[in-house]
């Protein structure tokens, strides 16, 4: 299963969209908030299913600030990160991943483009495909691929 992640949007969606046209079909979208509404019309331009958390740019949306998904046997825990102080460190939120029991955390808010392992778990901040931050301060997004094991990536934008 191909999962593409995206998050800090802010509704710019062009570059993003014209970066996958012509690359595989993903089988879903991760959309890890601030401007959620981002993630629905992703979903549906590409016509693939979407799980969408919300951030702290999201007032007022109906959308959950954490899920957890299982693919595959895998368990996958999606949050913004703002409420994990992520901007600061990444203990917070690794610890929430341990006690969760999870194999992997998503999560977004800095901007900046995160794929560790820590403590048995893929740790993964997309970045942003529309305003990123950071010391390249690259357009990104992540790429999850789901079997017996869990692979990822973080993808440039040209």
């Amino acid at each position: 299963m191909k999962i593409i992640v995206l998050s800090d949007t802010h509704g710019r969606n062009r570059g993003f969209l014209e970066s996958i046209m012509y690359d595989t079909r993903p089988d879903m979208i991760f959309h890890l908030g601030d401007y959620v509404g981002d993630g629905e019309n992703i979903s549906k331009i590409l016509g693939v299913p979407s799980l969408i958390v919300r951030g702290n740019g999201d007032f007022g949306s109906g959308y959950n600030e954490e899920e957890i998904i299982e693919i595959k046997g895998k368990k996958i825990f999606l949050t913004h990160g703002h409420r994990y102080d992520v901007r600061y460190g990444l203990d917070n939120i690794i610890y929430r991943g341990m006690e969760l029991e999870v194999d992997m955390v998503l999560f977004g808010h800095t901007h900046i483009p995160v794929n560790i392992r820590e403590k048995d778990m893929i740790i993964m901040n997309p970045g942003s495909p529309s305003f990123p931050r950071g010391l390249f301060a690259d357009k990104t997004f992540g790429v999850i691929e789901i079997d017996s094991e869990i692979n990822t990536e973080i993808i440039k934008m040209k």
